[in-house]
């Protein structure tokens, strides 16, 4: 079923990091930074390919898997990196606030990231106040994205019917997890992590029913159809 305007839709249920948060590149750039101070290099571009949209524990789990476990200090090295960095930069993506402002559908975030770094980049960027405690995270489920859980309970908790559910996301990952919740998703490739890669390609192979790059077009473009 093609979901159409505010009035067919139960839920939207929008990913943080490069949907509501321009943080993709500043994340990948801090995660290249801990793994540097552990004798790995990774490229910002691996960074992004192998692990947007993931937690941090599938970042242990891929290199443990190499046989290269990772010391202990090494998730709260990342998370301090991290803040520090969001901090000094973080921006949120242009157009989201005026679009938060004026949604009538009820709406939440369900995130990757955990929930201490989800609250603090929406306080950040000025995002909170759309919605308040309407947080969800993988730390709250038992298997993150790509597996449609967390979809699933954030639709739960919000008493939305998930083939009324519309997800917005940025990541393969993302796209997968709706789709294997039997949620319409559409594809963001409006932030900074996209201007050099073919998005609308990447996230159309994935799944995503309609893909756009301007939070200004969200209700536009002809989508229904």
């Amino acid at each position: 079923m093609k979901l159409g305007p505010q009035r067919d839709l139960d839920l939207i249920i929008f990913d943080c990091d490069g949907v509501l948060v321009d943080s993709e590149v500043l994340s990948c750039r801090c995660l290249a930074e801990a793994l540097d101070g552990c004798g790995i290099t990774l490229e910002l571009g691996e960074a992004l390919e192998l692990f947007l949209g993931r937690s941090t524990s599938v970042v242990l789990q891929h290199y443990a898997a190499q046989g290269r476990a990772l010391p202990e200090n090494f998730v709260s090295d990342l998370k301090a990196r991290t803040r520090d960095s969001f901090q000094g930069s973080l921006q949120p993506i242009p157009g989201i606030a005026a679009l938060l402002a004026g949604l009538a559908t009820p709406h939440c975030v369900a995130s990757s990231s955990d929930r201490d770094r989800v609250s603090f980049s929406l306080a950040r960027t000025g995002l909170s106040r759309y919605f308040g405690d309407h947080i969800f995270t993988s730390e709250m489920v038992a298997h993150g994205k790509p597996a449609p859980d967390l979809f699933l309970y954030a639709a739960d908790k919000m008493h939305a019917a998930p083939a009324r559910t519309l997800v917005i996301e940025d990541s393969v990952s993302g796209v997968a997890a709706a789709k294997a919740a039997a949620m319409q998703v559409w594809g963001f490739v409006g932030g900074s992590h996209y201007e050099s890669l073919d998005g609308r390609g990447i996230l159309f192979r994935a799944g995503a029913d309609r893909v756009f790059d301007r939070m200004a077009d969200f209700w536009t473009e002809g989508l229904w159809v």
